[in-house]
């Protein structure tokens, strides 16, 4: 009879029972929000994700984001990769990705645009 005693002793504690019930409304509430509303990265957030992205698909190193803006469909950038190291690193061979974006920041597409040595000015748009 003292073991039935010691556990309804146990389920009628306040501290058993009041922790699964507040972390159960804390989950609910927490995927309520978040499935009324689709998480809109910040842009700091959308080019390291790229950055990252690119690098972990093409396994070069993503050195800088030379262009960024926001389209109807998500994002799109400009991504300059370290294709070849060479010494002197003058003579490394950089290259241009066009990188997509979808809304939440996750990478749909990249292509090459061009590619040049890193010592080398650029002869687009010079005349």
């Amino acid at each position: 009879m003292s073991n039935t005693k010691s556990t309804s002793d146990s389920q009628d504690s306040p501290q058993s029972s009041r922790k699964p019930h507040t972390s159960q409304k804390s989950q609910s509430s927490q995927s309520s929000q978040s499935s009324q509303e689709p998480h809109r990265p910040k842009p700091m957030e959308v080019l390291r994700e790229a950055r990252a992205q690119l690098a972990e698909l093409t396994g070069m190193t993503a050195e800088s984001v030379s262009s960024f803006e926001r389209t109807e469909d998500g994002w799109a950038l400009e991504v300059e990769v370290l294709e070849l190291e060479r010494v002197p690193d003058t003579m490394s061979l950089m290259a241009s990705y066009q990188v997509e974006l979808d809304a939440e920041g996750q990478l749909t597409g990249y292509r090459r645009v061009r590619r040049y040595e890193r010592g080398r000015a650029d002869s687009r748009g010079s005349r």
